[in-house]
């Protein structure tokens, strides 16, 4: 696949500003086990493109550099939002009935069994609880700011131009 350097910078810029939201705007919400990373609502933009998912993979490892769960979360916790972004992806280039309101789910879904995972592991939390406290976080984030955002993309000719790379 090839991509335009527009989209690589916009992919950059999405990167750069996960990272920003999560470590430096709603740090004290980005971690643990009730969590609300609001830069979660980009996982939803590989539903629009692949450039996307190395760019969420990116902004994902260097913010979890900030977590408390060490090298564990940096680790699995990077590598749950690869596998969300990329199932994200094949569900937005699928031909799946209501795909647009499935696309946001694969970061809640994977996120909420790795994280609480990590969180019973590390912190042991209690794991159902966790899984579920993070899941509801996930499903603020990732899926209801992911659907707003892909709407607002997808209404916005502009922007669903820049994030989908039409020319």
């Amino acid at each position: 696949m090839k991509f335009s350097t527009k989209q690589l910078v916009t992919s950059a810029m999405v990167a750069a500003i996960y990272v920003v939201v999560t470590l430096f705007i709603v740090p004290a919400l980005s971690f643990q086990s009730i969590q609300f990373r609001i830069a979660e609502a980009f996982t939803a933009l590989p539903y629009f493109s692949p450039i996307f998912i190395p760019s969420l993979f990116i902004g994902c490892i260097i913010s979890n550099l900030g977590s408390p769960l060490g090298v564990i979360d940096i680790a699995l916790g990077s590598l749950a939002t690869l596998i969300s972004a990329c199932l994200t992806y094949l569900i937005g280039k699928s031909s799946i009935k209501y795909k647009k309101f499935l696309a946001p789910l694969p970061p809640v879904i994977i996120n909420a069994l790795v994280v609480g995972f990590e969180l019973n592991y590390i912190l042991k939390l209690p794991l159902l609880l966790t899984m579920l406290q993070v899941g509801i976080g996930e499903f603020v984030c990732a899926y209801i700011l992911g659907l707003v955002l892909i709407s607002f993309i997808e209404k916005n000719s502009k922007f669903k131009k820049l994030f989908s790379g039409e020319k």
